[in-house]
């Protein structure tokens, strides 16, 4: 949101200007037409497109998502009517919920026999009539049943639930020599650092197994204390400050563990960023010395390329041009734009040359040729343009500039009266592109009902809710946790089995990703399965391309959390829920409690002063409110929102702009930057990050859309069917 509101200021702007940009170039997508109340009737119909995901088809699963109160009456039928697996499932379901309201004989009733029915879970049986008789006052048969379950179970993650909770002090060395990645046996752990913090083999098993929970660079800053630490030690010690953003103290880590390549680079890179130019100078050069091959070595030699004064750059840019592939399309780049500046214009072009034809698939060769398309654009040689922006889509298809490029072929298209190939390049950025916000503007331009800058904001679209998708990873036991929405128990089984945190596969790094989601840990999550498209092998390239056909792949990137409180805030303030839930996911990925570095608070990033100046005009004493709180916030965002688009004529476009940088600059914008084409009023902004901001929150906006709305997901699954080709000048 706005940082501040200057002066609580109010812009006008030129009424005639503004509905010349509201109207001029745009072609409207027909509007829904529906009543908000429908966008809360979730239908129960779910068309093929959104079917076509790695699910089950248990009734129970589907309940998951539903309230204690509201999935009662079906469970009960289920457990008195169902076939099996779904009898057991239910039975197992319903007794938690009655655990969970306290009603210990209910859920024992349903728990007798269960452990041999539904074999799977059968420890969490024996702990849950453990929990049960709790409730009832039965401690000693409580102890009993987790002792049974240590006696049964004894290799199984839930042994150490029973461990934790019976609490004898002998068992705890069990459980940390068995199970030191289960989140039961750090509590353990950290527990006995605070009586004892000089236990350095302890403090080793939490960077090595939790080494992403909160709390952990402060074990470190003690483990670093304790002598007779090996180099490995040492090692450890680095990658987990690295990790977590530490990068001076990862360096003096590093500077004591092994001299491999890596580690000399990290050591050098956190000296560099801790401004000791001098000691990250010898670094480097040891490194380029010892290491001549290594990849982290290239790296290395454009950090000294970074440092070196004028001219001198250039022999370390030779060398990686020479000897490191992966990285020479940088040092081509960083040549070539150094040269122009020494005005040797022939020695540039040369350099240029090299990086178009020998590395001519890389995100820098992509850059040179949108930059220069943009150039050809701006003189009016559309023609040109569109001969350079072609390319990029071909040579580059992985590059974030591929479906910029290719949108732009179209709009070139339509500016040199070519229709039919405009048409096709839409269709083009739709099927190989679905998932980017140029895509959504094809599919607007195309007519689709998605709605554009001017109506969007008003569309109530249908939705479908997501279902737990089965983890691609992990054992039976953790996929019935997890399907089941027993999320803690679940936590526990998968930290239990994920050890390889280090390099986890893709199928693990998913189903990691997954379970941050189901813990609320939004960021993390939505994180861990974005980055998955990183991977760089063939053959891990491969995995993530198969996954990334599933819709369950980009529902988990485009969660849905929060749904009743958007819901409730959108009708009031009649806001698309869905771009609420845009905006929400880029303000804040979800985390309620999240800070910025100038105090926006909370999922949609509200600043206490506007808060304070929203209050009052919504009757809300601003003593009451906590921005923390998500329906506090949801409801102070929304109405600010509605603000900006009443401030625009419901342009999105703009309200999003106001909503980042602030009405000051959207009405000098609109001052200064020519409004007959929305996308080119765009692509002139001049703040670089409102221009991310909106396309980023619009094109959130579009992918809730694909993947939540049945007619348009049923839309963009035949465009990709049809793999229409990008047309050549």
């Amino acid at each position: 949101m706005l940082k501040k509101l200057q002066n609580k200021q109010i812009y006008l702007i030129a009424g005639a200007g503004l509905c010349a940009f509201l109207v001029g170039g745009m072609i409207s997508a027909p509007q829904a037409g529906k009543t908000l109340s429908k966008w809360l009737n979730l239908s129960q119909n779910e068309p093929e497109q959104l079917s076509k995901s790695n699910k089950t088809n248990s009734i129970v699963f589907t309940l998951v998502s539903q309230s204690l109160p509201e999935r009662v009456t079906k469970l009960i039928e289920i457990t008195e009517k169902g076939s099996s697996p779904d009898r057991e499932r239910a039975r197992y379901l319903l007794a938690s919920d009655y655990i969970e309201t306290d009603q210990g004989e209910k859920a024992l009733s349903l728990l007798e026999g269960l452990e041999k029915d539904y074999p799977a879970l059968g420890a969490y049986i024996l702990l849950k009539q453990a929990q049960a008789q709790d409730i009832l006052g039965e401690k000693g048969k409580a102890s009993d049943l987790r002792q049974k379950v240590l006696k049964d179970y004894p290799q199984e993650a839930a042994a150490v639930k029973a461990i934790y909770l019976i609490g004898q002090l002998k068992l705890h060395d069990q459980a940390i020599a068995k199970f030191p990645s289960h989140p039961l046996t750090w509590e353990i752990i950290r527990k006995r650092l605070q009586y004892n913090p000089n236990q350095s083999k302890l403090q080793l098993t939490l960077a090595k197994y939790a080494a992403d929970e909160p709390g952990i660079v402060g074990v470190l800053d003690q483990l670093v204390k304790q002598p007779q630490l090996t180099p490995a030690d040492w090692e450890l010690i680095g990658s987990v400050y690295w990790e977590n953003n530490q990068f001076t103290k990862a360096a003096t880590a590093y500077a004591k563990a092994p001299k491999t390549a890596k580690n000399l680079y990290r050591t050098a890179r956190g000296l560099q960023l801790d401004k000791k130019r001098d000691q990250a100078v010898v670094l480097y050069q040891q490194q380029v010395q010892q290491f001549p091959t290594a990849e982290e070595t290239g790296t290395a030699l454009l950090r000294l390329a970074e440092i070196a004064p004028g001219k001198g750059v250039i022999p370390y840019l030779d060398q990686i041009i020479n000897k490191f592939p992966k990285q020479a399309p940088s040092a081509l780049v960083k040549k070539a734009q150094l040269l122009e500046t020494l005005k040797d214009n022939q020695s540039a072009n040369t350099a240029w040359k090299l990086l178009l034809g020998k590395y001519s698939n890389s995100e820098e060769a992509a850059e040179y040729r949108w930059k220069t398309a943009l150039n050809r654009s701006k003189s009016r040689d559309y023609v040109g343009a569109w001969q350079w922006a072609q390319p990029i889509a071909i040579e580059n298809p992985k590059s974030i500039l591929a479906p910029r490029a290719s949108f732009w072929v179209g709009k070139w298209a339509t500016m040199l009266g070519k229709q039919q190939e405009a048409h096709n390049a839409y269709k083009y950025v739709l099927s190989q592109f679905p998932q980017s916000y140029y895509a959504w503007r094809s599919a607007s331009i195309l007519g689709w009902d998605v709605g554009d800058f001017n109506n969007l904001r008003l569309m109530n679209p249908e939705i479908i809710p997501p279902q737990r998708p089965v983890p691609t990873a992990g054992s039976d036991a953790f996929k019935e946790l997890y399907l089941l929405g027993q999320d803690h128990d679940a936590w526990f089984e998968w930290e239990s089995e994920f050890k390889n945190k280090s390099q986890p596969t893709v199928a693990e790094q998913f189903t990691e990703g997954l379970m941050r989601l189901a813990k609320g840990e939004n960021l993390s999550g939505i994180t861990k399965i974005s980055k998955l498209e990183d991977r760089e092998t063939p053959a891990e390239y491969e995995e993530y391309a198969a996954l990334s056909k599933q819709i369950s792949y980009w529902q988990a990137r485009y969660p849905f959390p929060y749904f009743e409180e958007i819901a409730k805030w959108s009708t009031a303030r009649q806001v698309n829920p869905l771009l609420v839930t845009a905006l929400m996911r880029q303000e804040s990925m979800f985390q309620p409690k999240i800070k910025s570095t100038v105090g926006a608070t909370g999922l949609m990033q509200v600043m206490p002063s506007t808060a304070a100046w929203i209050a009052p005009q919504i009757n809300v004493d601003m003593k009451t409110l906590d921005l923390e709180n998500p329906n506090d916030n949801i409801m102070l965002g929304t109405w600010y929102l509605d603000h900006t688009h009443q401030q625009y004529g419901n342009n999105s476009m703009l309200a999003l702009a106001s909503y980042n940088a602030g009405p000051g600059n959207v009405a000098k914008w609109l001052q200064t930057i020519p409004k007959q084409d929305p996308d080119e009023f765009l692509e002139e902004i001049p703040f670089g990050e409102t221009r991310n901001y909106v396309r980023q929150v619009l094109g959130n906006y579009w992918n809730y859309m694909r993947l939540y709305n049945p007619s348009i997901s049923a839309l963009v699954a035949k465009y990709s069917a049809e793999q229409p080709k990008l047309p050549i000048q």
